[in-house]
């Protein structure tokens, strides 16, 4: 197994079931739940220094699968450019999501979700099979699929265990 392959099973390791795509709508629901919940001024919180807030990773959820679906459509498309990667860090320098209410945040993830579960509920079993290259590694458009549902459950056990335990 890859390093890359190593990365990525280690967010697909996290889908409780085989369902993956019912687990896509169980932790937009988990997540919209968990950011509703919290006042504005928690949702500004880092855990520690140099951390991202609460808005700031909920921001980084919204990116991360806009990025991972627009590189699904491709490879499901048999669009074989190969893609560029993505530097996190160097995003979300730019997020100002403290300029942003913590519902428009909310607002945004939902609509992201919704379209990204549309998008994978809608595509055969050739289609999610395919595969491309993001970032120097081949992929499948199914992977992404698990790979959006395992980093939004990684991010929301950070959030339990690093954020909500210091309210």
């Amino acid at each position: 197994m890859t390093e890359f392959q190593k990365y990525i099973q280690r967010y697909v390791d996290l889908i409780p079931t085989e369902n993956w795509l019912e687990e896509m709508k169980k932790t937009s629901e988990k997540t919209v739940a968990l950011y509703s919940f919290l006042a504005e001024e928690q949702s500004n919180f880092a855990y520690a220094e140099g951390k991202w807030t609460l808005k700031e990773l909920l921001q980084h959820l919204i990116d991360a699968e806009r990025i991972f679906a627009y590189r699904a459509l491709r490879f499901a498309r048999n669009d074989q450019t190969e893609l560029a990667g993505w530097d996190e860090e160097a995003y979300a320098k730019h997020y100002f999501s403290s300029e942003r209410s913590v519902q428009s945040l909310i607002d945004e993830f939902e609509t992201v979700r919704k379209s990204s579960t549309l998008f994978f509920e809608n595509l055969n079993k050739i289609q999610l099979s395919a595969t491309g290259v993001a970032n120097g590694n081949e992929i499948s458009v199914e992977t992404i699929g698990k790979l959006i549902v395992g980093h939004t459950i990684h991010h929301l056990n950070i959030i339990e265990e690093r954020y909500l335990s210091k309210f």
